[in-house]
């Protein structure tokens, strides 16, 4: 059992990884994971690095300019899509898979401009979830259009790519990615049948209201 919260960052971020291959979101070598380390620097995951049995040796440590600070290997062919995260958002921890039935959604952009809100754990990623225009990976103009998809949002899409999905510690950012998933694979069933039909404005803020009053999501003891 992977636990990607230990004391050790490094072996966080791997744990984190390796449970997110074990659930499927990661094949091989594609897709990446990073963390906040204090203000000014950021883990994140080796580029090559068989993610299912990605260990601490395979974590790499920067600054907030993509510097290496320490680790033996190269960061990520992805590291300014995570550097223009931290720097541009809250988030602490970012996810990037190539889950199938996400990636599957990503790539009918015709079919699929965005991910409607079916069901109401989405909200929990912020609402509809969208899909960011294709651009060649580890780009500069994918970073771009990425960080626009994300305006809001706690997750999006990334056009015949992925997915990412973003959280204020890793195991918020994991959960997240799964719940991308799990919402991506909703969206395909639901198409297969019948036309998805969203929850209304009036239906998404019925469900904030009812959340925050039940403090929806955490444990919570017996009074």
């Amino acid at each position: 059992m992977t636990n990607p919260e230990t004391d050790d960052p490094r072996e966080a971020l791997a744990a984190a990884a390796r449970e997110l291959a074990d659930a499927g979101l990661l094949v091989g070598t594609a897709g990446n994971v990073s963390t906040r380390l204090g203000d000014d620097r950021v883990l994140v995951t080796a580029t090559g690095v068989v993610l299912g049995r990605c260990t601490a040796d395979d974590v790499v440590e920067t600054d907030l300019a993509g510097t290496v600070v320490s680790g033996r290997l190269k960061p990520t062919s992805e590291l300014t899509l995570h550097l223009d995260v931290y720097r541009r958002t809250f988030a602490r921890a970012c996810v990037h898979t190539h889950s199938p039935a996400a990636t599957a959604v990503a790539c009918a952009p015709a079919r699929f401009g965005s991910m409607p809100v079916l069901h109401y754990q989405q909200i929990l990623l912020g609402g509809e979830i969208r899909v960011a225009p294709y651009a060649t990976f580890g780009t500069p103009e994918l970073a771009e259009h990425v960080l626009a998809a994300l305006d809001g949002r706690q997750a999006a899409l990334m056009a015949h790519h992925g997915a990412v999905a973003l959280g204020q510690d890793l195991r918020s950012a994991v959960d997240h990615a799964l719940l991308v998933e799990w919402l991506a694979e909703l969206l395909l069933r639901v198409s297969q049948v019948s036309e998805p039909v969203p929850l209304t404005e009036e239906q998404q803020l019925a469900v904030i209201t009812q959340a925050l009053e039940r403090h929806y999501g955490t444990v919570q003891e017996n009074p």
